[in-house]
């Protein structure tokens, strides 16, 4: 049976439904869709859907979410393909629309990814698993928000996401609404994801400095450089899927984020 679905961007998308053959080119989906319990009908993901890990090898790579084997994906021959506009270049997808049934999400704030959920459940035919986990997801972080006011957690941050240069996550983000929600307040009042001098960064004076986990692959050994024009903030390493990963892997985040808050206490 065929079935149109509207995405995010509002093109229309028909599909053979349920599909059978999905490729997912983002890796917070590719979990997702995992945890939905799809892996038969997973064919071809890219290299950094890395979770679940166990799934991850025995599945076709077809590159790099910003730079997609376009004849691997032909191979397959897909009936559905499930991007992001963020994650995705727009020359891959549009190529990839000419020939096969593409969803793309668009996600901005919490309520984006639950909507992304829902809507993916619908699109696979796993409605009741897709809200079962926003039930989880919404309940957990009520929670966070209601903690982060009991604890009188109200601190400023900046989010690094990258180096050389120095690159910060901003507002109108996925990053600054998860932020916002366990009590902390971005001080990058730009949007979206700007290059910031470490001089600008000192006038910001944030009370905590995060480096993520990724998309570059902060490590203990660069704290120090921060940590010298900051010696008043405190620099640590973040999970950045925790931050970043906008479907069933916000079921995990809750828990890290609730320890999270008591380490943020503690400093």
């Amino acid at each position: 049976m065929q079935k149109t679905f509207t995405d995010q961007l509002g093109n229309e998308v028909t599909i053979n439904w349920p599909p059978k053959r999905i490729v997912s080119i983002v890796p917070s989906q590719t979990e997702l869709l995992f945890e939905l319990g799809l892996s038969e009908q997973i064919v071809g993901l890219t290299k950094f859907c890395i979770h679940p890990i166990e799934m991850f090898a025995a599945k076709q790579k077809v590159g790099g979410t910003k730079k997609l084997r376009i004849e691997v994906i032909r191979e397959l021959q897909p009936d559905l393909i499930i991007g992001n506009k963020e994650e995705n270049s727009r020359a891959d997808i549009e190529l990839l629309q000419q020939e096969f049934p593409v969803w793309m999400s668009d996600i901005y704030h919490l309520e984006d990814a639950m909507q992304t959920i829902s809507d993916i459940g619908d699109l696979v035919d796993r409605q009741p698993e897709a809200a079962y986990l926003n039930h989880l997801i919404n309940a957990g972080f009520s929670d966070l928000q209601t903690l982060a006011l009991s604890k009188g957690i109200d601190h400023t941050v900046a989010y690094v996401i990258w180096k050389d240069p120095y690159m910060f996550a901003g507002r109108n983000t996925f990053i600054d609404d998860i932020l916002r929600r366990i009590g902390l307040r971005n001080v990058v009042k730009v949007d979206r994801y700007p290059e910031i001098s470490v001089s600008e960064l000192v006038a910001l004076q944030p009370q905590f400095v995060f480096l993520s986990s990724e998309p570059y692959p902060f490590k203990e050994k660069h704290i120090e450089e921060l940590q010298q024009v900051l010696p008043r903030a405190k620099v640590i390493l973040v999970d950045g899927e925790m931050f970043s990963w906008y479907g069933s892997r916000l079921v995990k985040a809750v828990q890290y984020f609730f320890n999270f808050q008591n380490q943020i206490l503690s400093e």
